[in-house]
């Protein structure tokens, strides 16, 4: 009943102009008949509870149906979010007011919310060149700035942010040189997916995003990632942005990307399973996690990660999805 619920629910608020334009797209790329799209579809979403998004992004049109069924769709991880994030809890992730005070240790860095006080804007920007300014509840990089405030006239500048609703000041993050020698232009973070089962933490996927000319690195907003080994902390295979075009190196630096490894690994993993706990009733969380020179700091959490771009199809092995690694630890009906 909860699956039919769910998916009729999904068909009355569906943008049926981009499901055309995505069935378009497959139609060219496969050739298919635009029916046979349209119907299986239809079935990927009953069968699976997959939308059209997933039916495209991880090309589920080219997988059999062993493939299919250990992906972890749109509708699947909604029930691992459900059963794992009270949602009474989630502003304490989402508010990036509350996230930076809850994790004050993780962080690292200076920030300030405007609040109506320009003295406190003045002293936060008079030993700072650049600052990052973000919305409050921002999402997929939209509307992260760096500014410049060197030369800047203090007040302009602080009614200039309230005015475009950029609240959330924070310092900037200086990142590892290695990560700095392939996209200089912005930080390159690790999406970490954890889930915090009984207080064990488990390291579900991990991406390195990384910017293509912005400063910010999210792959809904021109970035390109690829997936880094849990055991080694290298990367082993291409990095790809979302119209699905595949780079060995960045496509800016030339930097090769295969082969690179993560600096401080083990202490990565460390760090981002401590933070992991410090909401328990939180506990499926996508970090966004900044290596520097010193260590691992955060930037962000995410209480409704995403799921599909740990299961690109350009890094899936045999085809095979998330789901069954998240069934070993719990299975949901």
């Amino acid at each position: 009943m909860k699956k039919i619920k769910y998916i009729f629910g999904r068909l009355f608020n569906m943008d049926f102009k981009k499901m055309r334009q995505i069935i378009k797209k497959i139609r060219k790329k496969t050739k298919k008949n635009t029916i046979f799209i349209v119907i299986d579809i239809i079935y990927c979403g009953f069968a699976y509870m997959a939308g059209y998004n997933d039916y495209y992004l991880m090309e589920m049109y080219n997988m059999n149906r062993k493939q299919r069924k250990t992906i972890l769709t749109r509708g699947k991880i909604n029930k691992y979010i459900k059963a794992f994030n009270n949602k009474d809890y989630w502003h304490i992730i989402h508010n990036k007011n509350e996230f930076n005070r809850k994790f004050k240790k993780y962080i690292k860095r200076d920030w300030l919310m405007l609040d109506n006080n320009l003295t406190k804007f003045k002293k936060f920007i008079e030993d700072k060149e650049t600052i990052i300014a973000k919305p409050k509840d921002g999402a997929c990089g939209i509307g992260v700035r760096k500014i410049d405030t060197s030369n800047a006239n203090a007040e302009e500048l602080y009614n200039r942010l309230v005015a475009n609703s950029l609240t959330i000041l924070e310092e900037v993050v200086i990142q590892h040189k290695l990560l700095n020698e392939i996209h200089p232009n912005g930080v390159n973070t690790l999406r970490i997916l954890t889930l915090n089962f009984r207080g064990n933490v488990t390291i579900m996927g991990v991406l390195l995003k990384m910017g293509n000319g912005k400063v910010v690195d999210n792959f809904n907003n021109g970035g390109i990632l690829t997936p880094v080994n849990l055991k080694t902390g290298k990367i082993t295979k291409p990095a790809i942005n979302k119209e699905g075009e595949i780079y060995t190196n960045h496509p800016l630096t030339n930097k090769s990307i295969i082969g690179f490894e993560i600096p401080n690994w083990p202490k990565v993993c460390d760090f981002v399973k401590s933070a992991a706990k410090e909401v328990p009733e939180i506990g499926l969380i996508g970090w966004d996690v900044a290596i520097t020179d010193k260590g691992p700091l955060l930037i962000e959490g995410n209480q409704y990660p995403t799921h599909d771009m740990h299961q690109l199809p350009a890094h899936l092995d045999n085809g095979i999805g998330l789901l069954p690694d998240f069934e070993k630890i719990v299975k949901l009906k």
